[in-house]
């Protein structure tokens, strides 16, 4: 037996705090296991009531003579820990605690949420809750509603789980509306102990489960979650609703890395996770069940070849511009197809892709042209719009339709424009019927959804490659800097560093000062390039504070006087006095394009990986991907190919492209870095110059900046 059967598959069930009062919570959750038919035993539990519902009442849990497997608890806060003891002497395996006022309400509910837990661990019990509104299991066999939703559910193939007790109440009215069925759902309110993940875990092997949605708030252990996904989504499609898209308070960021997650909301690592481990993230409730329809009632496509047979031009139009726009393509049909849709059809209509068969086309037409079309190889999907004249009834299109959903192997959804009398007989006649929608663009995202999610599905695992590096030269040289007191690492010192982890670096020797550089210059190796060095030269261009292609010591030494009374004028000080400047001589690397990779720490998910455009393209374009490491060898590719500048890589007018596989490795290596070395706080490489010849690469320009050590409490 799974550790979680006694929750969600329950043989008997005690509510504590049931009552006789009308609309308690108590009462309402006894009232809705009667009301949907719970098939095992049912104890209400009240030292007040001698029966309740009509069934027999107990004092206490221990004073009932069955043995139990699930106590609900719906008694006020400063009750709940006497019942969890009572419940413990009675060997009860499986609460859920309905109770509110706990850690949602402040430090003293904190207090009581960590009590709870310890007692529930203590007696080997698994507990959903605190402050959560119940659970459902539509099995015939079981038939459990343990909630305080007015609604009962209609039984399906969906599992959902919650965050939101409030958020689930309302879902199950609309998922009614909708036609949707549930196999489980579980609001799991303050997760003091069952998890997100161990739900996820449990409904992998569920044969009763197809299709699982999510509302998240929050995650716990976000890399479990990342993992376990990457596994199920394999065999079962995940949808999400992850709220939290921004922070009011984001906090300040020294790189172009942590500013750019910042920008794009801090939400940045969430849609990496999601996208990394297959999990299709929407962005409302509403989406999130415009793509339960289709994922629930349809199979996946064969490819992104989409056909659409309509009635009205307009919603057809709309439906091809939003399918062009999610990456599905417009079908192609064949001579036969259109052949054979011509036999059908008026002189008037188009046979081609959308067909358009005008408004008088009736239940024969469209059964005749849709199976036509779905007949047709070149098409994966097929939407079917209708837009109702006055003599044709939109429930005999429907169930035309539906008999052909039945039996075929492709996607098929519609669109109907009708009015809402028709969807609450639809619903009510006729359940379990096609996914439908109200308006062309939501039924064409649904479908691209579906598509997505085959290509996920379709894409290999991808390996993850350890490289053997020296590690310890590395951890020396952050060690060494925070023995001086520094958080920061010099150029010089960030470009050994990534070298370390074989990330090709441009020869670098740093020079403290002026008269050092006078010292060093007659030995370099020429033509070479010279920056300035200075805290606050994060710009080192837009000061003056870079000269390239220097040929000689003498053409060194002149730039670096310009260069020190350009930065002193950027300081406002007057040019030819004490400068503070220092100096980092590089190989001069000529030519190549320019990348960025990047590292900052989310402090949910850990090290955030970035990839894009660099040089001055970063702040300007901003065209830029994260990922959540460690990266595949797929990853790091796709990471590569995701950006907007790709082509740029590939080569324009003629350039040859430059050597994407070295350019993934890369990738993978500084995954391997900044997952090794947990002090990093930010790292940054900017530019990354690459070429068609892997040899060549070089970074010229780094930052690392270490985290704050931990301080004792």
């Amino acid at each position: 037996m799974h550790p979680l059967d006694p929750i969600l598959k329950p043989k008997s069930i005690a509510v504590v705090g049931a009552s006789r009062r009308e609309r308690s919570i108590g009462r309402e959750i006894l009232h809705q296991l009667v009301e949907f038919d719970f098939k095992g035993k049912l104890f209400p539990v009240n030292p007040q009531a001698e029966f309740i519902h009509s069934i027999k009442a107990f004092p206490s849990v221990s004073s009932i003579p069955d043995p139990l497997d699930l106590v609900v608890v719906a008694v006020p806060r400063h009750d709940v820990l006497d019942v969890v003891d009572d419940c413990g002497k009675k060997g009860v395996q499986g609460l859920v605690v309905i109770t509110s006022g706990f850690s949602e309400t402040g430090e003293e509910g904190k207090k009581f949420e960590t009590a709870l837990g310890e007692r529930v661990r203590r007696y080997g019990m698994r507990m959903i809750g605190p402050n959560c509104m119940g659970i459902i299991n539509t099995d015939r066999d079981v038939r459990m509603d343990a909630t305080f939703a007015p609604t009962l559910p209609l039984a399906g193939t969906i599992a959902f789980l919650s965050q939101s007790g409030a958020l689930g109440v309302a879902i199950l009215n609309i998922a009614r509306q909708l036609d949707i069925g549930f196999s489980f759902f579980v609001s799991l309110g303050n997760t003091v102990d069952v998890s997100a993940n161990d739900l996820l875990q449990y409904w992998e092997d569920d044969p009763q489960t197809r299709l699982i949605l999510m509302y998240l708030e929050s995650f716990g252990n976000a890399k479990g979650f990342m993992q376990i996904c990457r596994r199920v989504s394999k065999r079962k499609p995940l949808l999400v609703v992850k709220s939290g898209r921004t922070d009011a308070g984001a906090r300040a960021a020294t790189s172009h890395t942590g500013a750019l997650a910042a920008r794009q909301g801090l939400d940045v690592a969430t849609d990496a996770i999601m996208d990394q481990c297959g999990v299709v993230r929407v962005d409302t409730v509403e989406e999130l069940f415009d793509l339960a329809l289709a994922f629930a009632k349809n199979p996946l496509p064969r490819g992104n070849r989409l056909g659409i047979l309509t009635n009205a031009g307009g919603p057809a139009i709309m439906a091809t511009d939003t399918a062009i726009a999610n990456g599905l393509v417009m079908a192609r049909f064949s001579d036969d197809t259109r052949a054979a849709l011509r036999n059908f059809l008026p002189a008037e209509a188009s046979v081609q892709n959308p067909v358009d068969m005008t408004p008088k086309s009736d239940r024969g037409q469209y059964d005749a042209c849709a199976r036509i079309l779905l007949q047709d190889d070149g098409i994966d999907m097929l939407l079917v719009v209708f837009v109702p004249p006055m003599l044709v009834s939109a429930l005999d299109i429907i169930l035309g339709l539906e008999q052909l959903r039945r039996t075929c192997p492709k996607p098929i959804v519609a669109v109907v424009m009708a009015p809402e009398e028709f969807f609450q007989e639809l619903n009510r006649d006729h359940p379990d019927h096609l996914a439908l929608y109200l308006f062309p663009e939501s039924a064409v995202h649904a479908l691209a959804a579906l598509n997505r999610y085959r290509l996920w599905r379709e894409r290999p695992v991808g390996q993850l490659r350890r490289f053997e590096v020296p590690r310890g030269p590395a951890e020396k040289l952050i060690q060494e800097v925070r023995n001086e007191g520094r958080l920061q690492l010099t150029v010089e010192e960030s470009l050994r560093l990534i070298g370390h982890y074989g990330i090709p670096a441009a020869q670098s020797t740093p020079a403290a000062s002026l008269e050092e550089l006078r010292r060093v210059a007659p030995g370099v190796r020429y033509p070479v390039a010279l920056k300035a060095l200075a805290p606050e030269l994060v710009h080192k261009m837009e000061v003056g504070g870079v000269a390239v292609d220097l040929r000689g010591a003498e053409e060194l030494l002149i730039a670096a006087e310009k260069m020190t009374d350009s930065v002193a004028r950027h300081r406002g000080k007057t040019p030819g006095g004490e400068s503070g400047l220092g100096f980092l001589v590089q190989e001069y690397v000529r030519g190549g394009r320019e990348v960025i990779l990047g590292m900052t720490q989310d402090p949910t998910y850990g090290p955030l990986v970035m990839f894009g455009l660099g040089g001055i393209y970063v702040e300007t374009v901003r065209d830029v991907v994260f990922r959540v490491p460690p990266l595949t060898d797929l990853e790091a590719q796709e990471m590569v190919r995701q950006i907007r500048g790709y082509r740029l890589l590939e080569g324009v007018r003629g350039e040859a492209p430059v050597d994407l596989v070295a350019l993934a490795e890369i990738l993978q290596r500084f995954s391997q870095l900044v997952e090794e070395l947990a002090e990093l706080a930010e790292i940054e490489i900017n530019p990354l110059l690459v070429f068609p010849e892997s040899g060549k690469f070089r970074a010229v320009d780094a930052r690392v900046r270490l985290q704050r050590p931990l301080t004792a409490a």
